[in-house]
């Protein structure tokens, strides 16, 4: 039966509950998943009608990237509380929730909320480290341990080996400081970077920042630079202190993704 979240352990990189995508999300047999209903309104949509059209629109995308849609966005039905009238609803994975957040309206700063909560505990997920396992009982069971962690080992190296090429894929376009300047990002997605930071804004992944001297640059907003997927620093040139906009080697995943979809559509 599904459940909401309550007090169980999340996975890993999971912020224990403390944002309302977190407060939703809901669990069958370990298999965590998102109710459309539940996240319509965290993304701003009062009719249900439109938040289907972007939930249509994910389904197009994922399998435009070669995954099985039905996997990842699935159709239920659900009781309308308190009567006996059932209602259409979707349950989504937590790629199936990032998809229809990546599809939906720009405009909403709750859209993009959604799109850095479900990219962010994707990728931490990702990378997170697995537990510990459980020490051996006897000489026996060491020594089977052990004979397992070297087959492992050498099986981790020969995979190492294999996947080394596609490691750091963003590293050519990172200074020393592990970044990449908007210049160098629009000619990776070969556009020129007016057009890639006015798109941004447009996707309230950027604002437009106007400076004392009457000049303005779009810079990345605060929870985008929390999430450490921007940086902004302060330069000086002619005199003259400016913020300068930083990709990370996420942010470049980030915006990647959702630049090739926005070319596709």
């Amino acid at each position: 039966m599904a459940r909401l979240h309550s007090n169980k352990a999340l996975a890993p990189g999971d912020s224990g509950g403390s944002t309302p995508f977190d407060a939703i999300r809901r669990e069958d047999d370990g298999d965590e998943w998102w109710s459309a209903r539940a996240l319509q309104p965290l993304l701003g949509y009062v009719k249900w009608e439109r938040f289907v059209d972007s939930i249509e629109r994910a389904e197009i995308a994922i399998s435009n990237s070669g995954q099985t849609a039905h996997l990842h966005v699935s159709r239920r039905r659900e009781a309308v509380p308190g009567s006996n009238v059932f209602r259409a609803d979707f349950k989504l994975s937590r790629y199936g929730a990032y998809m229809v957040a990546m599809n939906g309206d720009p405009r909403k700063p709750e859209v993009a909320a959604a799109q850095t909560y479900f990219a962010v505990q994707t990728r931490k997920a990702e990378i997170a480290a697995t537990t510990a396992p459980a020490l051996p009982q006897d000489y026996e069971e060491a020594l089977v341990a052990l004979l397992e962690n070297v087959r492992e080992k050498k099986a981790l190296e020969a995979e190492n080996k294999v996947l080394a090429p596609k490691a750091g894929k963003w590293d050519e376009f990172l200074n020393a400081d592990g970044l990449c300047g908007m210049t160098e990002l629009a000619d990776l997605l070969h556009t020129d970077v007016r057009t890639l930071t006015g798109w941004l804004v447009d996707r309230s992944v950027f604002r437009r920042q106007v400076s004392q001297r009457g000049g303005a640059r779009n810079m990345p907003r605060k929870m985008y630079q929390d999430s450490g997927l921007f940086v902004v620093k302060m330069e000086t040139k002619n005199g003259f202190n400016f913020p300068t906009a930083y990709a990370t080697a996420d942010g470049i995943d980030l915006v990647a993704d959702a630049w090739a979809q926005h070319s596709a559509a």
